[in-house]
């Protein structure tokens, strides 16, 4: 396990991929989607007509704000989605950050947390994200249509302590989701956990 770290970290910068947008959900979030609406709009309106142009607005917006719901649902603080399309198709796949506050309580600090959360689980290891002590958990999750899970998914996790040179401050995870191919185990499907992955090399620490 890394040092303890004696940066006091209030925020993060994560690089994504081209072709993926942010849209932050404690200020700005319908800004954001606006613009990525207009975007969008504005790449297909020398292809469709007029009418086409608005209900594909519309059809957007809904979907791009039933993501925001869901990611607020887990009280996400920044959600991430690509807006254009990958070799022809746009994927299906988000990304989602959220800050976890788990002050110390009975003694118990961040690295008995670290082994608890490895402890039993073939799916979970330890790695390292800009310094600080952090678990990677990687897994196939089946279709269940009575949730209204209609198709299979891949979802990795990332799981790091957030710098501190006092008490425990929390958590951030930063959790990838896809449908890929329709299939988890895929060659497509292993390509993009490869992306997220990649992408979590970026990430980074804002400290004072």
């Amino acid at each position: 396990m890394p040092p303890a770290d004696t940066r006091n970290a209030f925020g993060y910068t994560l690089v994504i991929p081209p072709g993926w947008a942010r849209i932050p959900l404690r200020d700005g979030t319908q800004e954001a989607v606006k613009k990525i609406v207009d975007e969008a709009a504005e790449r297909v309106s020398g292809d469709l007509p007029r009418d086409k142009v608005a209900e594909a607005r519309l059809e957007l917006y809904r979907r791009l704000n039933t993501s925001v719901k869901e990611a607020r649902q887990r009280d996400g603080v920044d959600l991430y989605l690509p807006v254009e399309p990958m070799h022809g198709y746009l994927i299906a796949a988000s990304i989602i950050v959220t800050k976890l506050d788990t002050a110390q309580h009975d003694g118990v600090g961040r690295q008995d947390v670290l082994k608890q959360l490895l402890a039993g689980s073939a799916d979970s290891e330890p790695v390292e994200v800009d310094g600080s002590a952090a678990v990677r958990k990687e897994r196939a999750m089946p279709a269940d249509v009575e949730k209204g899970v209609e198709a299979p998914s891949k979802h990795v996790d990332y799981l790091v302590q957030v710098p501190s040179s006092g008490t425990d401050s929390g958590w951030v995870v930063v959790s990838f989701s896809t449908l890929g191919d329709g299939n988890p185990e895929s060659d497509f499907t292993e390509i993009l956990v490869e992306l997220f992955d990649a992408v979590m090399t970026t990430f980074r620490w804002r400290t004072e």
